[in-house]
Order: C-alpha cells, then structure tokens, then sequence
C-alpha cells in the first residue's frame, strides 16, 4: 500500500459537498462521487483519492420486504461438541423464527458427510423444522467445501425467482480437512456464486478455524465474516446477520467509473476491483438499507494552472431493485478546482474521505502484517504499522481530522505488541476479521428490519 506523507501531496482531503443522484422510491440508491480534497495544489502531478459512495434509504419499518432464500450450513464435526452445538442450535431457531411464511430456508449439517436436514421451502410450509434443528449432535470431522456446495445447490431451487435474496450463512470452529481446503480454492467458489447472485456469510467459531478460509470465501461471494469466539454471542451473530439479510434494497450492483484524461486510477484501496486504461468497475453482490458502501480509488492527476476547474471522475452505478425486481440506474460526478495556496488546499479537505481512507489503509496493513508473522518477519510487520501509523499520524496533523489521528494512535501501540509477542491464533483471527469487515463496511449494528 502506497501512502502520500507531504502535506500538500498527501493524501486526504476534500470537503466536498456530495453530490447525489436524484433519489425516489424507484431509486433506492443515491451515488456520490467525493474526493479527498475539492482543491488541488497548482503546478504539480498530484496523487488523490476518489471515494464512490452508495448510500442507501432504509426499508419502511412495517412495509414490503424482498423475501430471503436462505440456506444455514452448519458444521456438525466433533470439535463442535458440547456448548458449541447447543449455542449453534439455538441461534438457528432463533434465526428461523424471524423468517417470514414465504421466505424460503433450508438446513445443512456436515461433519465427514454432508446431508439436507430441510430441503429449500417456504418456511410457512416447513413442518418439523424446529426438531431437524434440534436433531443436529457434533461427530466425525469437517467437509466444509461439501456443506457449502450443498447449501448453494439448496439455494439454486428457487433462484430463478427473482423476488429472493439469495444467502448462504456458514458457521464452522474447524479446519477443512475432507474435500478442498484451501483459501484458493474457497476464493474460487466464493467468486462463482457471487455471479449467480449467491453471498456466503461466514462465521468463524472459536479458535480452530481457518479465517483466510472463511474470509476468503466471504469476500470472494461479497458476503460477511465474523469471528465469534464465545459460543455464547452466536444469537447476536445469527440476528445481526439477519438483520442485514432481511434489508436488501438492491441486487447485482455493477459500479462503472470514468476518468477523463490526466486523471489515471491508480488502485483501488481495500477493495478488489477492476482498472483498464480510464476506467475502473467494481461489482457488488447486494446493499442494505440505511447503510453506505463506497469504493476508494487512488488517482494521479496531471498539473494544471491556479483557478483552473476539471472534472476527476463520473461515475454510474446499475442494479437491480430489490423490492420491484426492476433494473435501475443512477449517475454522479466530481469537479475539483486547483490553487497555489497550501492553506486553500488544506481547507478544502473532506475529513469523512479521510478518514474512510485511513481505516482501509491499516486494514490493508493488518494483512500484509499477517503475511509478513506468518512468514517469521514480525519486526518488519511492526515496522509496516509504524510505517502507517506516521502517515496517517500526519495527515491528521496538517488536516486537523481527529478521527485519522485517532485511527493513527491506534496503530502505534499494535506495532509494539507484533514486535514484542507476534500474533497469537486469537489475535490473528481478529486482525483477518476487522480487516476484512472494515474493507467490506460491515456494519457493526446491522440495520434491523
């Protein structure tokens, strides 16, 4: 990750009032195209940041909803004994009990095999469904590849439908280890149901796990990843995630970005998405009522005069309408103006593209970190967060933005921590976790419907 230390170069700013796409009923996604500062230094190539961001409105709180097809893939192995089990049971029945009569669910359980307990129905005409719950006891070991592959072929009945929100939630405290069991290999799958409308949530139990597994397969499919390590929190992980489930405004999210000549999209920040010559694209699986998620792009831009105005980017964002099933799709775009005065450019400043910057960019840190442990190199994983830390200690200086200097004090103490001890199996599940939660915008709260 490249970061920008010179005051005026440095990367952060803009102060934008946001401009966003006409929203009604129809459009329930506004688009805003921002920039980390609305004025440039004059004269100088200078390095930027654009964020797309795409707000959505919330579902009325007793209106229609988009029904869920929702298949629960839980691990069954023998590690899964005792508490474990019975937490997992109870989240479930809880989970289901919130479910709508036409909203569609089926059960997995797999240890060595994998079997339907409920195949994929509605849930109103789901008889027994509370006793293959209670049925689920912990033996043998874990075909994690196999549970997920059935839980998506369970989700595929019905996905012809339009109307459904196509989900898997997996829940595992074990390693794979029957059928494939890599990352790569989860990454791929991950990345082949997302083009068939399917998320994986993954929800990492304990501490025998594989969270570059199941962060993997999360992000690949743009669903979410937890880690729960008591048993007990499981009913607030189930309902959270649910939470979200039940507040899908928008599907098959496809974002296209335009720069105009003497911008170039750099990378994307936290995010993995597509840069060929002046454009960028980035696709999402679904969006969330009341909550935001944006893009951040870096951008090179080529010098211009003082008072000189330019556009940086547009941008349009196509999907389809959750509740109406009907394609839509809304544009935005961004000027910046350029000046020769440090303190017109430090003013300009959008500290809210600050800081979003600054988060994802010590994400990305905490898993270059978790390579850098993982191949015995902790004090160049310590120097790496110190590296950050400073940089963003001094955005947050010249910018006066108290929220990246508080994200830049918190790094500091974690370098001293990898350099002094590494990264315990507890510490680096929680480090994969958050990053992987801050890159995605995993709301903390989900949105309730």
């Amino acid at each position: 990750m490249k970061t920008f230390l010179l005051p005026v170069l440095a990367v952060a700013l803009s102060g934008v009032i946001s401009l966003f796409a006409k929203s009604t009923v129809e459009h329930p996604v506004r688009l805003s195209v921002d920039v980390d500062r609305r004025v440039l230094p004059a004269g100088s190539t200078e390095r930027a940041v654009v964020k797309i961001g795409l707000d959505c409105l919330r579902l009325p709180p007793r209106g229609a909803r988009p029904p869920v097809n929702l298949a629960l893939v839980i691990d069954r192995s023998g590690s899964m004994g005792g508490d474990k089990i019975a937490q997992a049971r109870e989240a479930a029945l809880e989970l289901v009990r919130r479910l709508g009569p036409d909203d569609i669910i089926s059960i997995i359980a797999y240890d060595t095999r994998v079997e339907t307990l409920v195949p994929a129905q509605r849930v109103g005409h789901a008889y027994g469904l509370e006793a293959a719950i209670r049925s689920i006891e912990a033996e043998g070991s874990t075909a994690l590849y196999g549970g997920v592959t059935r839980g998506a072929a369970e989700v595929r009945r019905f996905i012809e439908d339009s109307r459904y929100v196509n989900r898997v939630i997996l829940l595992s405290d074990g390693l794979a280890n029957v059928g494939p069991s890599s990352p790569e290999e989860l990454g791929r799958l991950g990345h082949s149901l997302m083009k068939e409308g399917i998320s994986v949530t993954t929800i990492g139990l304990g501490l025998g796990f594989n969270e570059d597994l199941m962060a993997r397969l999360a992000s690949r499919s743009d669903g979410n990843t937890y880690f729960v390590e008591n048993s007990r929190d499981l009913p607030g992980i189930f309902n959270r995630e649910l939470g979200d489930v039940l507040n899908v405004v928008a599907r098959r999210v496809v974002i296209e970005i335009d720069f105009p000549a003497g911008v170039r999209p750099v990378n994307f920040v936290g995010r993995e998405g597509a840069i060929r010559g002046q454009k960028a694209e980035l696709t999402l699986n679904q969006l969330y009522g009341g909550q935001e998620k944006f893009a951040l792009i870096e951008v090179e831009v080529s010098p211009e005069m003082a008072g000189t105005e330019r556009e940086i980017a547009r941008a349009r964002v196509n999907y389809e309408d959750a509740l109406t099933a009907r394609s839509a799709s809304v544009t935005a775009q961004r000027n910046v103006s350029f000046s020769a005065e440090a303190r017109v450019v430090v003013a300009s400043a959008d500290h809210q593209v600050q800081a979003d910057y600054a988060a994802n960019v010590l994400a990305v840190a905490k898993d270059e970190a978790i390579a850098l442990v993982d191949s015995g190199k902790k004090n160049e994983a310590a120097a790496l967060l110190r590296q950050r830390s400073a940089e963003l200690k001094e955005i947050g200086k010249v910018y006066s933005n108290t929220a990246v200097a508080a994200t830049a004090a918190a790094a500091a103490p974690e370098a001293a921590r990898l350099e002094r001890d590494g990264l315990d199996n507890a510490q680096r599940k929680a480090y994969r976790a958050d990053s992987q939660q801050v890159k995605n915008q995993q709301s903390s709260g989900s949105a309730r419907p």
